[in-house]
């Protein structure tokens, strides 16, 4: 039986020193103060004295290794023993082969396929408990809403078309009405015709005209640009600036 232990690093890689003070800062507070998460990087130490996880590169495998605990990129926190394994060092390696070949590095996202959850794969194939919640959790939460956002915009905009064709179908009954009246329909056997009641049509004719010209459905193009204009106009100036000004996080903030 083999000892596997994760190690937690803060992540302080973005090049900036106020990005990195500000990760420290987020850290201490969602985790040491109220236990809730932060950003963090991890990795496994199985059989020997490297530590193994995941992350970004243009081209080949994303599974990278170096000593346990000296990993240049982020500030070391703390490690964790997870359990202990039945794998053979043998067996090791040939998992870490078949998770090279299976996690290349261009894959990496900061929000689904990150190093922590490479590291719960890792842990899994080891047969030890994965990581706790709290070192990933800001990932999970930030999907989970991105996966929200998406549905809900999807829907708003299925909303839209629906809304416009419902409006084109009404625009081309009341067209059709319209036609009938101004025209002269033929009246139905039984009904009585005087001028005072052609008299009602014209005027019936030229109320549903003036309806049809104030009420002829928009585009769904034309109606998102007015909803992005008014979010436009909806936001102060203040905010704008803030937004401008925002701080930045690293591509692989997660590891």
């Amino acid at each position: 039986m083999t000892e596997v232990v994760v190690h937690i690093y803060d992540v302080t890689n973005s090049g900036s020193e106020k990005t990195n003070n500000t990760i420290l800062q987020i850290n201490r507070f969602f985790k040491d103060g109220i236990g809730l998460g932060g950003i963090f990087h991890s990795a496994i130490q199985v059989h020997g004295d490297d530590e193994w996880s995941f992350g970004y590169c243009e081209q080949g495998t994303g599974v990278f290794s170096c000593p346990s605990t000296k990993n240049p990129m982020y500030t070391y926190r703390e490690k964790i023993v997870l359990g202990k394994t039945d794998c053979t060092i043998f067996m090791v390696n040939q998992i870490l082969r078949e998770l090279s070949r299976e996690w290349p590095g261009h894959t990496y996202d900061l929000l689904s396929k990150n190093c922590n959850h490479f590291c719960d794969v890792l842990c899994d194939k080891l047969g030890v408990p994965k990581l706790p919640g709290w070192v990933n959790r800001f990932a999970h939460a930030g999907d989970t809403a991105l996966e929200v956002a998406g549905n809900t915009a999807m829907r708003v905009k299925q909303a839209k078309t629906e809304l416009v064709s419902a409006s084109k179908v009404a625009y081309r009954f009341l067209s059709n009405i319209t036609s009938n009246v101004t025209n002269g329909s033929p009246q139905r056997p039984g009904t009585v015709s005087s001028s005072s009641e052609n008299g009602n049509l014209r005027l019936q004719g030229s109320w549903f005209k003036g309806l049809l010209n104030t009420a002829k459905p928009s585009t769904s193009t034309e109606m998102e640009e007015k909803d992005e204009d008014a979010n436009h106009a909806a936001v102060p100036n203040h905010q704008r600036k803030q937004s401008r000004d925002s701080v930045s996080i690293h591509p692989t903030a997660f590891g």
